[in-house]
C-alpha cells in the first residue's frame, strides 16, 4: 500500500471510528447522564469520578488496562472471542471499545449539564396528559435539550478523531485494520517525513478548529435568541 492509499486508508478508517464512537456514546451516555443529573445517591459522586477519569489519566494507562482486559486470559476478551470468534486486542472492534470509553466524558458531561437545567415540570405536565417514558424523552427531553446533545455529539467525535495514545495500546499500526490518522502522523514524524507530517497535522488543526467554531457559533447563537 503506498503512502497516499494509507493516508486515505487511515482517514476513512478514523472518520468511521469517530462516527460509531459517536453513535454508541450518545446512546449510552443520555440514560447515564440522566441518572447523574438527577440523583441523590450517595454513590452518584463515585460514578460521576468514574466517567470523569479519562480526563487527567493518561491515555496509555487507560490503554494498558484495556489491553490486558482484552487478553483471552480475562473474562471480557474470552466472552468476545467465544461469542464473534475473534479477538478485540488489534481489532477495529477493540478501538471502538476504547474510543467509547475514553470518550465518555466529553458526551456524559455536556448531556448532564443540559439535563440539569431542563425544567422538570414540564415533565409532570407531560406524564399527566398520558405520555409514556420514551415518548416523553423523543418528544421533550430531546428537543429541549438539542444545545447539549449537539456539544456532546461535536466533541465525543472531534475528540475520538485526535486519539492516540490509547488506539496505539489496544490497536497497534495495521495499515487498513487500526491505523488511524493520529497514528499515521506518528510514521510519518518518525520517518522524518514532515511534509506529509504537515499535511496530516496541519488537516486535524483545520477540522478541529473548524468542528470548535460550528459548537460555539451554534451555542452563541440558540443563547442570543431564546
Amino acid at each position: 500500500m503506498n503512502l497516499l492509499a494509507s493516508n486515505i486508508a487511515a482517514l476513512w478508517l478514523t472518520l468511521q471510528l469517530a462516527a460509531v464512537t459517536t453513535t454508541i456514546l450518545l446512546i449510552v451516555s443520555a440514560p447515564l447522564a440522566w441518572w447523574l443529573a438527577r440523583s441523590e445517591s450517595r454513590f452518584a459522586s463515585v460514578v460521576e469520578a468514574t466517567v470523569a477519569l479519562p480526563l487527567i489519566l493518561p491515555p496509555t494507562v487507560i490503554g494498558f488496562y484495556l489491553l490486558i482486559a482484552f487478553s483471552p486470559d480475562n473474562f471480557l476478551g474470552s466472552g468476545w472471542s467465544a461469542l464473534t470468534g475473534h479477538s478485540l486486542a488489534f481489532t477495529f472492534s477493540g478501538l471502538v471499545v476504547g474510543s467509547v470509553i475514553y470518550s465518555l466524558p466529553f458526551v456524559v458531561q455536556p448531556l448532564q449539564t443540559g439535563f440539569q437545567h431542563f425544567d422538570h415540570k414540564l415533565l409532570e405536565a407531560a406524564e399527566t396528559m398520558g405520555a409514556g417514558t420514551l415518548d416523553r424523552f423523543l418528544n421533550l427531553i430531546i428537543p429541549l435539550t438539542r444545545r447539549a446533545f449537539a456539544t456532546a455529539a461535536l466533541l465525543g467525535f472531534a475528540h475520538t478523531m485526535g486519539e492516540f495514545g490509547v488506539v496505539l495500546m489496544i490497536g497497534g499500526n495495521i495499515p487498513g485494520e487500526t491505523q488511524v490518522l493520529s497514528i499515521a502522523l506518528y510514521d510519518h514524524v518518525e520517518a522524518l517525513d514532515y511534509q506529509r507530517a504537515h499535511w496530516l497535522a496541519g488537516g486535524l488543526l483545520a477540522f478541529s478548529f473548524a468542528l470548535l467554531i460550528l459548537l460555539y457559533g451554534f451555542n452563541r447563537h440558540k443563547a442570543m435568541n431564546k
